[in-house]
């Protein structure tokens, strides 16, 4: 049974090792899929994406005269200005966090941002929505989700040598791997999203499907249906220890707040990927004596 000190003090090893390199790989991950939530934002993500509000309408009080905000769900200002300094830290944490849970299904609020415009009398500001929301679903579906498994790639090969080159990230992208793994993902992120209708059943479905970037990045080529069963498979019995392995570098993500992101960048994105990737590996190995 692994121990997440053991993965922990390899992953050390493999930083180490890597360490300029393993920085640009997450720096690249983070800036282009908003992969590691507490350090730098990606292209498409925003601050209030932890829900479908991203837009405050301003509409006419009819006895005022005065511009009011509509909120149609929930206005995060509102709590955020009632937090002290402290609170507001923990808070940051958290909100970082589940940006980074909820990354690969923000298009489909903002599809959802751009209805919500039709139906309150904005139809063009509802149609740029859209547009973009199209925009950031072709995004994420072609360069987002195989950049996220081009980085477990490049991590998986960083155990093996010293200052691993970056281009590994970029192999996932040639022609016979690029839509196997493009779809795949896809596939995942939806079924995540539905299953998170059910609320709980969210969080389960995400741990158990943890590892398909991994065998995606081990196998570009796999085929689909076995990359769910064995990622299912893999993480029987290792879904509660993969979440507390998690909430060990919430300390990290809090102090990497603090920093405004230099230490995620500096370290902890490293520090975790490589902890994860050393995760996947302990967790196949296992698979593979009992299968």
């Amino acid at each position: 049974m692994w121990k997440r000190k053991e993965l922990k003090d390899r992953a050390k090893k493999v930083v180490h090792k890597n360490y300029w390199t393993a920085i640009v790989v997450c720096f690249l991950i983070a800036l282009f899929t908003g992969e590691f939530g507490t350090s730098t934002v990606g292209i498409w993500q925003s601050e209030d994406s932890i829900d479908p509000n991203y837009v405050v309408y301003q509409v006419e009080d009819k006895v005022t005269g005065q511009e009011i905000e509509i909120d149609p769900f929930f206005n995060q200002q509102n709590i955020k200005e009632t937090l002290n300094e402290a609170q507001m830290k923990v808070w940051e944490a958290i909100e970082a966090n589940l940006n980074n849970a909820m990354k690969s299904q923000k298009y489909i609020f903002k599809i959802w941002d751009g209805i919500t415009s039709f139906n309150i009398n904005y139809p063009i500001l509802g149609i740029m929505l859209c547009i973009g929301a199209l925009i950031s679903f072709a995004f994420t579906i072609f360069i987002a989700d195989p950049l996220i498994v081009g980085g477990k790639r490049y991590f998986l090969k960083a155990r093996e040598g010293n200052n691993t080159r970056v281009g590994i990230i970029v192999e996932i992208f040639r022609k016979e791997h690029w839509l196997n793994v493009a779809i795949t993902m896809f596939l995942r992120n939806i079924y995540t999203a539905l299953w998170y209708l059910t609320i709980i059943g969210g969080l389960i479905k995400t741990y158990e499907y943890r590892m398909i970037p991994y065998l995606l990045a081990e196998n570009p080529t796999i085929k689909r249906k076995e990359a769910f069963a064995i990622s299912k498979e893999m993480m029987k019995g290792n879904k509660w220890k993969t979440f507390i392995l998690d909430l060990s570098f919430f300390g990290w993500n809090f102090l990497s707040v603090l920093t405004f992101g230099l230490l995620s960048i500096l370290y902890v994105n490293p520090y975790n990927a490589a902890t994860n990737a050393e995760l996947y590996v302990e967790l196949k190995e296992k698979y593979e004596e009992n299968d």
